[in-house]
């Protein structure tokens, strides 16, 4: 059996990761009782189910002793089990709740949505050191329903490569394990009539592809991913987040990315985003 444990911050996209496995046949469970979860998998077990995903919140707080284990208890049982911790920045948490205007588990009359969610960030730091992180400040929910569909649809053959373009503007992403950055490239920003476009569009390809130094990064970021990715795939990685950051994250960036998914997706499943692509 192969167990899914989603837990996080509270409006980070539990709920949206649950359903994409849902969608993907497995056996979804919203908030255990983390007591018990040893006995639920067994009946589960039993009735012949092969995969199960779970979410574990602070509307049942116990969980955040018990967690690890019961998560000892069920691998030496032989089971599968992953971690997965969804996060966001605060702004993100802010702007959520104030569009569906739902209350924070933890808000009560002496705290503000704010420091709700700080004290449920503190509550859950612990959590974060043996799980995948996924950082959704800046995911749409398709995104994230991408990013969790990925890791369960080639969880049975090797690594996925997970390639996302991004602007240091923006703030570098959190779920990354290489981050490059291409700044040094020409930028078509300043070109009028290749102010509006993207690093997808043709002409600015055309553009980048002008300078030497443009094949040339690209060619290091591959060899030296291409280098180290076998040792990672050895010692138990699932997943690999490189990313690669221009300015605004809407042309350089994002043509280095996908050029470097052309290279490796003959060899590695890749998931490709492109963060802060208008």
């Amino acid at each position: 059996m192969k167990i899914f444990i989603f837990t996080g911050l509270s409006g980070s996209g539990k709920s949206v990761a649950l359903r994409t496995l849902e969608d993907l046949d497995f056996y979804c469970i919203d908030n255990l009782p983390i007591q018990i979860l040893d006995a639920c998998i067994k009946t589960l077990i039993n009735q012949g189910y092969s995969n199960v995903a779970i979410s574990l919140d602070v509307r049942n707080p116990s969980f955040l002793g018990m967690l690890p284990e019961e998560v000892i208890n069920l691998s030496n049982q032989g089971l599968e089990v992953k971690i997965i911790f969804l996060d966001a920045s605060n702004e993100s948490l802010l702007r959520r709740y104030s569009e569906t205007r739902r209350p924070h588990p933890l808000s009560n009359k002496k705290m503000t949505l704010f420091e709700s969610i700080e004290a449920e960030r503190k509550l859950l730091e612990s959590l974060k050191i043996n799980a995948e992180h996924i950082d959704t400040s800046r995911l749409t929910p398709q995104q994230l329903k991408n990013h969790v569909r990925g890791l369960v649809e080639n969880k049975h053959y090797h690594l996925q490569l997970i390639l996302q373009s991004f602007g240091f503007k923006h703030g570098i992403p959190l779920d990354t394990d290489f981050t490059f950055d291409v700044r040094c490239l020409p930028n078509p920003f300043y070109e009028d009539e290749l102010k509006q476009l993207s690093g997808t569009d043709s002409r600015v390809a055309e553009y980048l592809n002008g300078s030497a130094n443009t094949r040339k990064i690209i060619d290091d970021i591959h060899q030296l991913i291409s280098r180290w990715l076998p040792l990672f795939i050895d010692e138990g990685r699932v997943t690999l987040a490189v990313s690669v950051g221009c300015t605004g994250g809407q042309h350089r960036s994002v043509y280095v990315a996908e050029q470097l998914k052309n290279k490796f997706k003959q060899d590695y499943r890749t998931l490709m985003r492109h963060r802060d692509l208008s």
